[in-house]
């Protein structure tokens, strides 16, 4: 049994076609780096993981139904420093996201849809900065060219 191809909106959500896929980028992340800060940035990479574990898991939650609206008092940005073992949480919090988001898009209904699309512009642009901040570090893996991928522009 083939697996169809993924849409457009998958590949949005989850990486592979126009730009680096966040498994990619994580790959090899360890702690001392995740809470390294880099001179200018306003947040680590821990925290801005977390912040991009915090708003996938709530636009999930909209887009599926299991929510009506987003949470009002929902905090985005850590208020406290993260422990290791909450950013080995926040690391599978995101692959399980991942994996959800690619499984909604599939054949959203029109209120998934739009949830998904800003869900996949926010990620974008904050795995942007994952990918930033790794090469600012000196340990942005490698790109992955033409691995579960239908195009070598992946290379970001």
């Amino acid at each position: 049994m083939t697996t169809p191809p993924l849409n457009v909106l998958q590949y949005a959500l989850v990486g592979g076609a126009a730009f680096r896929r966040p498994d990619d980028l994580l790959a090899g992340l360890t702690w001392a780096e995740a809470t390294r800060s880099v001179p200018g940035a306003p947040y680590t990479l821990a925290e801005l993981l977390f912040h991009l574990a915090v708003t996938s898991r709530a636009s999930l939650d909209l887009a599926s139904g299991r929510a009506q609206s987003w949470p009002g008092e929902l905090s985005v940005w850590p208020t406290e420093a993260l422990t290791e073992a909450q950013l080995a949480q926040i690391v599978t919090d995101l692959q399980v996201a991942l994996a959800e988001a690619q499984v909604l898009a599939q054949d959203p209904s029109g209120r998934a849809r739009d949830v998904l699309t800003d869900l996949a512009a926010h990620s974008a642009y904050h795995w942007g900065q994952v990918a930033l901040l790794r090469r600012l570090h000196g340990t942005l893996p490698p790109p992955v060219v033409g691995a579960s991928s239908t195009s070598s522009t992946n290379v970001c």
